[in-house]
């Protein structure tokens, strides 16, 4: 009789394998990541016991699935970056918040446009709207740009991982039966030295990084006389933002005249992008003398340049999905149910664990709760707090799996080495500092 552990154990060897033959070809080999990714995919989804007649259907419904989810996103926000950049309305935001903030502060400034812009918007979204503001501010001042956008990635990805209403802690609420109130004011008190420990501090420590950002969304500075208002800059730049913030906002209980169903159909972000892009198409284009061939040549250069972004979307994808297929994600949280520790750690351990082996947040954060939430009761321990604990450790050490860490990697185009120092010790730094303000309000409340 074959020994209960053999199996799970089995799972783990082969996926450690097959990330590490993802990394010796992207890093070794230099092949090309999507390739990379489809090659590990085939390989881990045969080797996990997915029926064959499975594992290609499984490969599209991944890249589907990341594709139906970002592509409208991505291709319409590079448009509008596009747009921004070349009218000026990049430049003119840039120096008003260096007026603002000024050179030394800008960091704690953007810090500050990531964590009011993440609260209502997914992270993908406020990333592709909010990056190309980095990328000009640091052209034009000279300043390093992961120093500059690191504070604001954070922002972004602590609000997504842990603050209602976004999908993950909501849902995670739900399943702990939390108090969703508790559990937003809680949030907070976690978000708020979580962002400034892996923001503004940690990026001090990266000036060294020498990063050349996607050059579509840079454009040759302009005379003052030339650049559009500041209002208008903003507001049409951040169009996307309001839009789906009034939005969110009318759906509330104060508004029930409004169909919620025709809300979600106006507020979707793929439908406010489209409508934000056409008015920036008019407002900062064509009624300021671009012609619209030239609007329509710029639109064309900018999904040639984030065209092999979203392959290798794609790619990592499918092997999310293929990993997801394989029931590994329930077979390790299941054997670290038996590590003996303190309920929030052991919730945290498991998320993180599952996190760096299979790559999505969502999922690592999903199978934990299940596995947590049956002895929560009997734990004593607040189900708001096991919410963020949960939370903060399906954040931990993005890498090859993730396809946050790629999306980072090739906007700011960077080297693979300078993106694990980046971005993916970031992530840690997030779940770490998350894990230890969360056991400290359990020791306080």
């Amino acid at each position: 009789m074959s020994h209960p552990y053999i199996y799970p154990i089995m799972l783990l060897l082969i996926l450690v394998t097959g990330l590490l033959l993802l990394i010796l070809l992207i890093v070794r080999f230099k092949m090309n990541p999507f390739l990379a990714f489809l090659i590990v995919a085939l390989g881990l989804g045969i080797s996990t016991g997915i029926p064959l007649e499975n594992i290609v259907p499984a490969i599209q419904k991944g890249m589907g699935d990341i594709l139906g989810s970002l592509l409208v996103l991505l291709c319409l926000g590079a448009m509008l970056g596009k747009l921004v950049a070349e009218s000026g309305a990049a430049q003119k935001m840039a120096d008003t918040m260096m007026g603002i903030f000024g050179k030394k502060h800008m960091h704690w400034g953007l810090m500050l446009t990531g964590f009011f812009v993440g609260i209502p918007l997914f992270y993908s979204v406020g990333f592709v709207l909010l990056v190309p503001l980095v990328f000009t501010i640091a052209y034009q001042h000279r300043l390093p740009v992961v120093y500059c956008g690191l504070p604001l990635i954070a922002a972004l990805s602590v609000t997504h991982g842990l603050l209602p209403p976004h999908p993950a802690p909501v849902a995670l609420a739900v399943q702990f039966n939390a108090d969703m109130g508790r559990t937003l004011v809680y949030a907070f008190a976690v978000a708020i030295p979580t962002i400034i420990v892996a923001g503004p501090i940690f990026a001090t420590r990266l000036r060294h990084i020498n990063a050349v950002p996607l050059q579509t969304f840079l454009a040759e500075p302009k005379p003052s006389e030339a650049l559009p208002g500041a209002w208008s800059a903003f507001g049409f730049s951040l169009m996307p933002v309001l839009l789906i913030m009034a939005f969110s906002g009318l759906e509330s209980p104060g508004f029930p005249w409004l169909p919620t169903t025709t809300l979600k159909f106006l507020g979707d972000p793929d439908l406010v992008m489209l409508v934000s892009l056409l008015t920036a198409t008019w407002f900062l284009g064509i009624s300021r003398g671009i012609k619209i061939k030239e609007i329509m040549d710029m639109y064309a250069d900018a999904i040639k340049d984030i065209a092999m972004i979203l392959l290798i979307l794609a790619g990592a994808g499918a092997l999310k999905e293929v990993l997801s297929q394989s029931g590994i994600s329930e077979y390790l949280a299941l054997q670290m149910q038996e590590i003996p520790a303190h309920p929030l750690v052991l919730g945290w351990l498991m998320a993180a664990f599952i996190r760096i082996c299979v790559g999505s947040a969502t999922v690592a954060a999903l199978t934990a709760a299940g596995i947590m939430a049956p002895t929560l009761s009997m734990s004593g321990v607040q189900p708001e707090l096991m919410v963020l604990s949960i939370g903060a450790g399906s954040l931990i050490f993005s890498h090859f799996n993730d396809t946050g860490f790629w999306l980072f990697k090739e906007y700011f185009n960077l080297s693979i080495k300078d993106t694990l120092l980046s971005w993916s010790l970031m992530e840690t730094i997030i779940a770490i500092t998350g894990l230890a303000v969360v056991l400290l309000l359990n020791l306080i409340l």
